[in-house]
């Protein structure tokens, strides 16, 4: 296909390639408002599922966010276009107060919790969206004016997990007036939403700046075309990021991390920074960084030597000490309460650790190993503790119903437990 074009949408072997990920699907979930781009996502996957010898279950969910009175006979108009097509199909609604700032992200978070709630009562795996060309090149040129580094850039990929979603995007490469011709030859009306024509919203204003600067060459396939090599070069850089964390980063049975400093800033900042920032994603229980900054003006300190005693970032506890960075779970963020691990249960705790109990014995309890003598520790271990106190603390600690410590932070004691520490 030359760059630019869209794929021919009426060509089994196309829509064979762009819906391909989801072949091997029991139940897939359509994302359907009723505008012109979701109808031809649902006509398309009609007529893909169609062409298989054993086609997965479609089904369609439509959801009325509560936001326009007309929303909810758009919704009616979805579930009879997909009863005519004979797809199965659902309405959701948003129900409760809306937030006055933020409500389009606040939209976008319900519609995915909704749905995604849905689908695992239908046994759906995986959810289609109609997200276009221009869609992607609109991404694109927010994330520039924010400043995203090349991670954001990449914009949107075909498949991700999205609020614990997983979800394909298989019209990414498909310009919209193509989705609208489709529409209009079924014989559809779209519904249409006038919020997509409101320029307080950015990605609207963006939206209307396209057509100036196609003008000039900067079209949706040229944006489109720049995010895939984004995302070639993110890859790329991820490759030779986990293999620096792998020769650089010790994480202790603690659930913490040492890293020597001089190596660690021999890397390029690209590299160091993505270490940096998977360590903290470890150690800190996994807490999403608001902005690229954050991360990067740690790693600024780090190589200024600039750190202060104790940085706090993503719930992790950052230190100097000696020619190492060590890195530690936050001991004033909120762990886990203690929890019951039930026979034959697995629990992942704190998002950091993996606790199994593989035996039919109940009355174990998981939580904070909170404070312990570090005597007590090596007695335990059977070797000198050097970890940070706040991992020791934070550290799950598992007894059985008599009191009897069966396994503390990676470390189990007895057979009956099972401790993993989690790093991808």
């Amino acid at each position: 296909m030359s760059a630019g074009l869209t794929p021919d949408l009426g060509d089994p072997t196309v829509l064979n390639r762009l819906f391909a990920p989801a072949a091997g699907e029991p139940a897939i979930g359509l994302a359907v408002s009723g505008g012109p781009d979701s109808l031809a996502l649902l006509l398309l996957a009609q007529r893909w599922a169609a062409g298989l010898e054993t086609p997965p279950r479609l089904i369609v969910y439509s959801l009325d966010h509560g936001l326009r009175p007309e929303a909810a006979a758009e919704v009616a108009m979805v579930l009879d276009v997909a009863q005519r097509l004979g797809i199965a199909a659902r309405a959701l609604a948003w129900a409760g107060t809306k937030p006055e700032a933020g409500l389009q992200e606040a939209a976008r978070q319900a519609r995915y919790r909704l749905i995604g709630k849905a689908m695992a009562e239908d046994g759906a795996t995986l959810l289609l969206t109609a997200h276009h060309r221009s869609d992607q090149a609109e991404t694109v040129l927010m994330r520039l004016a924010h400043g995203s580094g090349i991670e954001g850039l990449k914009a949107m990929t075909r498949m991700s997990l999205v609020e614990g979603v997983r979800v394909l995007r298989p019209l990414l490469d498909v310009e919209p007036a193509a989705l609208a011709t489709l529409v209009d030859e079924a014989g559809l009306t779209p519904a249409r939403d006038p919020s997509n024509d409101d320029a307080s919203y950015e990605r609207v204003r963006w939206r209307q700046l396209l057509p100036t600067l196609a003008q000039e060459g900067l079209d949706s396939a040229a944006l489109a075309r720049f995010a895939t090599r984004m995302a070639e070069a993110d890859l790329a850089l991820a490759q030779m990021a986990d293999a620096a964390f792998a020769e650089l980063v010790t994480l202790d049975g603690f659930g913490a991390a040492s890293v020597p400093r001089a190596t660690f800033l021999a890397l390029s900042p690209a590299i160091g920074r993505r270490v940096l920032g998977r360590v903290l994603n470890i150690v800190g229980g996994r807490q999403k960084p608001r902005a690229l900054g954050q991360v990067e003006r740690l790693y600024d300190q780090i190589a200024q030597a600039d750190l202060p005693r104790a940085a706090t970032l993503l719930g992790a506890v950052v230190r100097m000490k000696g020619a190492a960075l060590t890195i530690s779970r936050e001991p004033g963020r909120a762990l886990p309460e203690d929890i019951i691990l039930a026979p034959r249960q697995r629990l992942v705790w704190d998002q950091r650790f993996l606790i199994t109990n593989v035996s039919d014995d109940a009355g174990m309890v998981a939580g904070a190993t909170d404070f312990m003598p570090r005597h007590r520790l090596e007695d335990f271990l059977g070797f000198k503790v050097t970890t940070p106190a706040e991992a020791i603390r934070t550290a799950p600690l598992v007894r059985d119903a008599a009191g009897g410590v069966l396994a503390l932070g990676g470390w189990s004691f007895d057979d009956r437990v099972k401790v993993e520490l989690l790093i991808d």
